[in-house]
């Protein structure tokens, strides 16, 4: 997490309505379910990303229009991200 949003995520605000957004989505992963592919969601990401400049704009930073419950995966992917390994058909885990 980013130093200028610290105070942010731990407001009861942002838990409140993180609680409440994953919830609403029945708490699955919402890329994977447009895939037809139904996980868990973990982390509710914002669409358009927080800066110092809107943190304190409810109409960004808690807009439920501006997030999506995802799993690390997806979310890793939103930010460009790639996994670090992977699994081959033995269930053998390879370091990419």
């Amino acid at each position: 997490m980013k130093e200028f949003a610290k105070k942010f995520y731990k407001s009861k605000a942002w838990q409140r309505t993180r609680k409440a957004y994953a919830a609403s989505v029945c708490g699955l992963c919402e890329q994977c379910l447009k895939r037809g592919v139904y996980k868990a969601g973990e982390i509710v990401h914002h669409k358009n990303p927080l800066t110092p400049e809107n943190i304190n704009e409810p109409a960004v930073s808690l807009s439920w229009g501006n997030l999506e419950l995802l799993c690390r995966d997806c979310h890793g992917k939103a930010h460009g991200q790639s996994k670090r390994y992977k699994v081959d058909d033995m269930g053998r885990v390879t370091i990419k």
